[in-house]
């Protein structure tokens, strides 16, 4: 099958569900033997090929995203000029600087993007069009990998004539964090530019439901495939740490809630038996979060604990590898409900056990692997009383971590979600 994913980069400088669960996607659907082009939008993206030619040239360079929602002049400028805007080296710097953007800017560039062909971007979807058509097998099907893309999709089967699918993860968190009135007029476009898509494919049945209520759409235009995870490497971890860890792996910001977990590590280490646990942190962040962070380090220092707490830079797989070898139990305490949660995968395939809030995908996550405690959410209390018994009795965390490893190896390998992926590509094909 000839299968186009059209993915949205965040850059490398931040632990992204989304950039890690299409990437895997599409180096496991061409070892399985199928004709698959990655196409990235907005950053370049920082994966490797193994086979040449399967990431397109990046397309709505985030630099000329920016000067055509503000400036007319650029909306006009030829393609050598605009080709200046998209090197790499520039890109990589825009990236690192994620987070910087205003919210004016951001909810309106949004709602540009979401209007397609009647944005302020037409030049550059214009160009992503006619580049699509010129190449020289025409696909099967086109793949958008979120709902903040489906400005695209009018436009696409209009010249390509092929199905159009669109998986679903955490859009909504984005979408409502808008300022209003931005927020308001996202909801209401995408509302009436579902019907431009063939399906959806939510990662999870909890944020299946969730769309389906929030885009008013019918029960079957949704599907669900589980985001699996490329297990190579995962099976030969065994190693614990001899102190105590707590682990922490996404996005260094407040709505992960890392300084939550600083609070519950603050309170664990007035228990004398726990005095002597660490805490290890990893998964990047932006330049937005550098005051968060800041102020994080100063509270650990103002307890005496900054010494007893690791921030790593690097989190690629090796790293990532490396880490869950140095930790008894992980934790993200996400402040909102969430679609996924691809590191709670992460972790249990490594024979870890987590401790999660009790809303978003979870519950779904923990019923089905077994792997760890809930707590009630935004609770430092709930939330240090739930890590406590791992700590303790590494035991029972190692038996909840192993009964998550064999849940995870069994259920959300990446070959599984590809056959239910290409289950719902065929049959959309086929109709």
């Amino acid at each position: 099958m000839r299968i186009i994913q059209i993915t949205p980069s965040a850059g490398d400088s931040f632990y992204c569900e989304n950039c890690l669960r299409d990437a895997t996607l599409v180096k496991t659907l061409i070892a399985l033997g199928h004709d698959v082009l990655m196409v990235p939008l907005y950053l370049p993206l920082s994966i490797e090929q193994d086979k040449p030619g399967t990431i397109a040239p990046i397309f709505f360079g985030g630099v000329n995203v920016y000067l055509q929602q503000k400036l007319s002049l650029f909306r006009k400028t030829p393609r050598w000029f605009d080709k200046w805007f998209d090197s790499p080296g520039l890109l990589k710097w825009v990236g690192r600087m994620a987070g910087m953007t205003s919210a004016k800017d951001l909810g309106e560039t949004t709602i540009s993007m979401l209007q397609g062909e009647e944005g302020q971007q037409i030049k550059e979807l214009n160009r992503l069009v006619d580049w699509l058509v010129a190449q020289d097998n025409k696909p099967d099907v086109i793949c958008l990998s979120n709902v903040l893309l489906l400005g695209l999709a009018r436009r696409i089967k209009q010249k390509l004539g092929v199905p159009v699918v669109c998986l679903l993860q955490d859009e909504e968190g984005f979408l409502d964090g808008l300022p209003s009135p931005y927020a308001e007029q996202a909801w209401k476009i995408i509302i009436e530019r579902a019907g431009d898509v063939n399906a959806f494919i939510a990662v999870s049945q909890y944020y299946a439901d969730v769309m389906r209520q929030r885009l008013n759409l019918e029960p079957d235009r949704v599907k669900v495939a589980y985001t699996g995870i490329a297990l190579d490497g995962y099976g030969l971890l065994r190693a614990r740490p001899n102190v105590p860890t707590i682990g922490y792996l996404s996005q260094m910001c407040p709505d992960k809630g890392l300084d939550t977990l600083v609070e519950a590590f603050i309170r664990l280490k007035m228990n004398k038996e726990l005095s002597n646990i660490r805490l290890r942190v990893t998964g990047g962040s932006s330049a937005g979060d550098k005051t968060f962070l800041n102020k994080i380090r100063q509270k650990l220092n103002s307890h005496g604990l900054l010494d007893d707490v690791e921030f790593l830079e690097q989190f690629d797989l090796k790293a990532k590898l490396d880490f869950l070898q140095t930790i008894s139990v992980l934790s993200v305490p996400e402040k909102n409900p969430v679609a996924c949660g691809l590191y709670v995968l992460e972790a249990l395939a490594a024979g870890i056990p987590v401790v999660q809030p009790a809303h978003g995908v979870f519950p779904e996550l923990l019923e089905i692997t077994g792997g760890g405690l809930l707590y009630e959410p935004n609770n430092v209390k709930a939330l240090a009383g739930a890590l406590e018994p791992l700590l303790l009795k590494m035991e029972h965390a190692q038996q909840l971590g192993e009964q998550g490893r064999k849940a995870v190896h069994e259920k959300f390998n990446i070959e599984q979600t590809t056959r239910d992926l290409m289950r719902i590509y065929e049959e959309l094909i086929d109709y």
